[in-house]
């Protein structure tokens, strides 16, 4: 088909609009004359959804992307018919290339240029080539069913399904390497097979935590057989009957938290040109017009460049975002069963890309059956101990867009989470009559005897001081409100609040349910309710890990 018409400036012109109705119709040729396509103008850049009637009116007042020269998303096949032909003939069910694309974040249209020019490489960037490599290495000479990465990965699944051991899969190479015509490519052993696995960025690091949530047995407590604060084990007990009438007991883990490796996948961001230029979208690609779009235009991004230009001079520097919330992994509500993740979304991307699923990075999954609650701190710190070396030290990265390396540094901006999220994450109770993180200590609440529940008053205080509301007693609880709305606390306040608590880890034994502490001599009687010192310590359950980042 011809596209030269993509390149006319002149979008009134004849050519361009029969042009454009051409591409519509091809586009269409396939699919439902209601249904909505990908729009290709320049605004939209194939990643919204329009009419065709849409489309049409985008394209002549927007313009045609020209960079999208193979309408490849609107159904145009690139592939020669004698290359299909083969395609369809061949059994492969598995496409490696593309998941070593997807692992490593590099698409596949730009793999040759990167390829090609072969310099600044790091270990990592070589890692990749080498395991496009064995994904289109064949697994013995004129195999036309499997490459050496698909059986391979296809082997490593069957094991886990079917609970093979080490030895037993160590076995299997031995026998095909018999069967198998000369020249076969198969891994020697488990150990060989495992570095695909690890290479493809599906490896993690496991470490054993006490059943109470007390510590985790890590670094220089990773020897410890039983908790240092409540004694139990860190294992439960199973026997196991061998083959030979043997009775051997294995050690299983009581509760594990499984870290995922921050570095390696910031840096495989950067190993693709397009996403390495998204990475530097806030600073080269945004509109600062003052008006809020993005992350990168709110005061506190503003505030911490100001704090620290170091960071801030690189636009390649990574700024973080923590979500962590709890899911029941049966899908279904009859289990009470919490398994808690941990995820991380990098702020640098534009706003239609930084909160989309495959940018997700899976940082932490901490065993159920129960939440860590206010014990997350003690699964948090491998991933704090990282984040604190991202910020100290740094990560060398390959840098796809620019062809060469650069130390890559990463802060963590702020966290997401629903209300009791949000008192598990900093340590203030969410419950009570001091609920409110905003008014602090200032919170305006009143207890419910008959219904043994509190309601939180006081949103007057927010008013302009001359607000009719204020004054109007019958309408509201029977007062006139005279009280300033509460003062903004800073980061240094809040540290202030918490800077001698001493953080007391574990769940012990289980209490009773018991009616909350009324920490106010007024409280029943709905007054100011001034708070008692001790109420404001009360309501710090910790000191949270957070405060441990040097930033």
């Amino acid at each position: 088909m011809d596209k030269s018409w993509i390149h006319i400036r002149n979008r009134l012109d004849p050519t361009y609009i029969e042009g454009v109705e051409k591409f519509i119709e091809f586009a269409y040729e396939k699919k439902q004359p209601n249904s909505k396509i990908y729009c290709p103008c320049k605004k939209c850049s194939n990643l919204r959804f329009e009419t065709r009637k849409g489309v049409k009116e985008h394209l002549v007042i927007n313009g045609f992307d020209t960079k999208y020269t193979r309408w490849t998303i609107h159904g145009e096949l690139v592939a020669s018919s004698s290359e299909m032909d083969a395609n369809q003939d061949s059994d492969f069910l598995d496409d490696m290339v593309g998941m070593v694309h997807d692992a490593f974040g590099v698409p596949r249209p730009e793999f040759e240029g990167l390829e090609s020019t072969g310099l600044g490489a790091d270990d990592e960037t070589k890692k990749f080539f080498k395991l496009l490599e064995d994904a289109q290495r064949e697994l013995y000479p004129n195999c036309t069913t499997f490459t050496k990465l698909s059986f391979t990965v296809h082997l490593l699944h069957i094991k886990v399904l079917s609970g093979w051991t080490d030895t037993s899969f160590d076995m299997l190479p031995e026998l095909l390497k018999k069967a198998f015509p000369v020249g076969e490519t198969l891994p020697k052993s488990f150990s060989e097979a495992k570095k695909f696995n690890e290479a493809l960025g599906f490896s993690y690091k496991k470490y054993d935590a006490c059943p109470k949530d007390c510590m985790l047995f890590w670094k220089d407590k990773k020897e410890l057989h039983n908790c240092e604060k409540c004694g139990r084990s860190r294992y439960r007990e199973s026997q196991v009957i061998s083959d030979d009438g043997m009775t051997k007991v294995t050690q299983i883990p009581a509760k594990q938290v499984r870290h995922f490796p921050l570095k390696p996948t910031l840096q495989k961001l950067f190993m693709s040109k397009e996403t390495s230029k998204h990475m530097r979208w806030h600073v080269e690609g945004r509109t600062d017009d003052g008006k809020w779009r993005h992350p990168a235009d709110t005061l506190a991004w503003k505030t911490f460049d100001e704090e620290h230009p170091d960071f801030a001079k690189d636009s390649r520097n990574v700024r973080l975002g923590l979500a962590a919330d709890g899911f029941n992994p049966f899908r279904t509500m009859s289990i009470a069963h919490s398994t808690w993740l941990v995820v991380l979304m990098p702020y640098n991307l534009p706003p239609w890309l930084c909160m989309k699923q495959p940018f997700f990075i899976l940082a932490l999954l901490i065993d159920g059956p129960h939440g860590p609650g206010n014990d997350i701190d003690v699964y948090l710190q491998p991933l704090i101990e990282e984040l604190k070396e991202l910020w100290i030290e740094g990560v060398l990265t390959y840098d796809a867009s620019n062809n060469q390396m650069f130390c890559m540094h990463a802060a963590l901006m702020w966290t997401i989470s629903d209300f009791p999220g949000y008192a598990i994450l900093s340590g203030w109770s969410t419950k009570g009559d001091l609920a409110c993180p905003n008014c602090n200590i200032e919170t305006h609440s009143q207890w419910l005897q008959n219904f043994r529940k509190y309601i939180y008053m006081g949103h007057r205080r927010y008013l302009d001081l001359g607000h009719m509301f204020r004054k109007d007693a019958i309408c509201f609880d029977g007062t006139v409100e005279t009280r300033r709305r509460p003062l903004h606390l800073s980061g240094a306040d809040i540290f202030k609040q918490i800077e001698f608590i001493q953080n007391n880890f574990g769940k012990g034994e289980e209490k009773g349910r018991s009616a909350p502490k009324k920490r106010r001599a007024n409280a029943n009687e709905g007054g100011s309710g001034d708070t008692t010192e001790q109420g404001l310590k009360d309501n710090w359950k910790k000191k949270s890990i957070f405060f441990d980042l040097p930033y």
